[in-house]
């Protein structure tokens, strides 16, 4: 791995040298656009609007435009900012780590010693561990001020950076001021539906089944060309029906049974809300729910749970 920045996490006096490292990494299939009529790739270009010639990222600059005067901005003028020289993560505060609502957490970095002894960084992890506690930093990165959450992962340091309050949106949504009626049958076979799915989880045995699709895809159109018969290389793949009324009551029993007899997960739980509806139908207890909604009763569809290809 590549360092991304280098500096010290600072709390008190006590000052530790570190190395960030990007903690996550992207393994989606890159595409690129090309013409429909004869795939020549398209290109985008930087032109510029007074001379009309393409221009080279490093003759590129930034600027401001208040729509009478326009300021521009160098990348000297940028790194002569006081916040983006400082190279410090500066520890802010001590908090429990469950005050920190996950909706908030952006981006993630691991910390590496910097150091001749590494002493200062196990005893600031070894703190951390025994108090239970997320050190809120600050810090600037990519010409950013950043908040950030540090705490241990393992035996490693990390970093993860913070959404300012207010870049986290309000969910405002009329629906859910209407009332909503649950009865205590629903909700004891709602909770006997969720026991039944219990499990501690591998996030290993989980896989991206579109980027692996895609990576099938494109090599049968390698090996077959635009001959390619995607039935054949994916199997038959039934509609999916949406837009159907279902008994909600009858969609958790059916989906409790199902998961007690044979154990099928979701997709067993979802066949049982489809069972449901056509219950629903012939004997007339609707729920006013559609079967491709969430939020009252309707079951939407779960990802499978598959073994991770070795």
């Amino acid at each position: 791995m590549r360092a991304v920045w280098k500096g010290a996490v600072t709390f008190g006096l006590v000052n530790v040298p570190v190395k960030l490292y990007s903690a996550t990494e992207d393994h989606d299939v890159s595409l690129h656009q090309v013409h429909d009529e004869d795939g020549g790739r398209i290109r985008y270009q930087r032109k510029c609007e007074v001379c009309g010639k393409v221009v080279d990222y490093k003759n590129i600059d930034k600027a401001y435009d208040d729509g009478e005067r326009t300021v521009v901005i160098t990348d000297e003028d940028l790194k002569a900012l006081p916040a983006e020289r400082s190279r410090e993560i500066e520890v802010v505060e001590f908090v429990p780590t469950d005050q920190i609502d996950p909706i908030m957490y952006d981006r993630s970095y691991y910390l590496e010693p910097d150091s001749a002894s590494s002493k200062a960084y196990v005893l600031l992890r070894r703190t951390l561990e025994s108090t239970d506690r997320t050190a809120i930093v600050q810090m600037a990165l990519r010409q950013k001020t950043r908040l950030a959450a540090l705490r241990v992962h393992g035996d490693v340091l990390m970093v993860q950076t913070l959404l300012w309050s207010d870049e986290v949106r309000a969910a405002d949504f009329p629906s859910l001021d209407e009332p909503v009626k649950i009865s205590s049958k629903e909700l004891d076979l709602s909770r006997q539906l969720v026991e039944s799915l219990v499990s501690d989880f591998e996030p290993e045995q989980f896989v991206d089944e579109y980027q692996q699709e895609l990576r099938t895809l494109i090599a049968a159109k390698l090996e077959q060309g635009e001959a390619l018969d995607t039935a054949a290389t994916f199997g038959e793949q039934p509609e999916e029906v949406g837009g159907e009324v279902i008994d909600l009551m009858e969609a958790l029993r059916q989906s409790i049974a199902a998961k007690r007899e044979g154990g099928g997960g979701a997709g067993t739980a979802k066949g049982a809300a489809k069972a449901g509806t056509a219950s629903a139908g012939s004997k007339g207890r609707s729920s006013g729910s559609k079967a491709s909604g969430t939020g009252d009763g309707t079951k939407k569809k779960a990802p499978a749970k598959k073994k991770a290809a070795s």
